[in-house]
């Protein structure tokens, strides 16, 4: 489940919202982090929907402008539960491991006096 998908869903877990809603919701749940452009959102929202993650909850007219209120479906709360408990033990194995590495005894790391003729990021060679 993609960032955007998450947090659409979960902007959508305690009430339906119109697509401006939603980016508002984004944005606050994610502390700023996903910022949703409406081409993107309505992308995620058609995604959600052909899941079965959504659906179209009401339309309504607000200043001459229509606007579709979504929510979820149940399947939509099970995926959103899921990915959730999915998230939240990755994020407690990587504390018990940063934990565990406070910990351990080792060897003190050198110091790297040439960033760029060490190995890269993924360990292959810059």
């Amino acid at each position: 489940m993609t960032q955007a998908a998450f947090f659409v869903l979960t902007a959508l877990a305690d009430q339906p919202r119109h697509g401006y809603g939603i980016l508002r919701e984004v944005e606050e749940l994610s502390d700023g982090a996903v910022q949703l452009r409406v081409g993107t959102l309505y992308g995620v929202l058609d995604r959600l929907t052909a899941d079965g993650l959504i659906v179209l909850d009401r339309e309504e007219v607000h200043d001459g402008r229509l606007r579709r209120y979504y929510r979820l479906t149940d399947e939509g709360m099970q995926a959103l539960d899921a990915e959730a408990e999915r998230m939240a033990a990755g994020a407690s194995a990587a504390k018990r491991r940063i934990a565990e590495g406070r910990e351990a005894p080792g060897p003190a790391a050198k110091p790297v006096t040439n960033p760029s003729a060490g190995p890269g990021l993924a360990g292959g060679l810059a």
